[in-house]
């Protein structure tokens, strides 16, 4: 498994790369490891509208929704920070949809923080709640 996070770790660089971040020049890139082996890679793209900006995270999650994927094993997510670079909330909220899978945090300088999605966002707003 090290072999296969520092393969995503590598994509992610690779996709941070293509950022678009004319506005903040803060650039992300995420690669996500789903449960059947594929790898699909996002980078953050900003709006002049912020609000439409759409971080990395969400980027790699839902180009693999959008491929038939449902069931995530890892997502790798790296930026130009000293330390391990952290998600927002929306990126947390999207995350908690589809499970408590690992994500492993990356800095510039390669520092890492395994996490799993519950330790990001322990009260998320779940589904099953709105079949009440």
């Amino acid at each position: 498994m090290k072999k296969k996070i520092e393969e995503l770790i590598q994509k992610a660089f690779k996709a941070k790369e293509n950022a678009y971040t004319p506005y903040s020049n803060f650039k992300v890139g995420a690669a996500l490891l789903t449960k059947s082996g594929k790898i699909y890679t996002g980078c953050n793209v900003e709006n002049a509208s912020y609000g439409l900006t759409c971080c990395a995270e969400r980027v790699a999650i839902f180009k693999a929704v959008s491929e038939g994927e449902r069931e995530f094993d890892t997502l790798v997510v790296v930026g130009d920070t000293d330390e391990p670079i952290s998600p927002c909330g929306a990126c947390r909220q999207v995350m908690s949809e589809f499970g408590d899978f690992e994500v492993i945090l990356v800095s510039k300088d390669r520092k890492l923080k395994k996490v799993k999605v519950k330790d990001l966002l322990p009260y998320s707003f779940e589904k099953e709640n709105l079949k009440k």
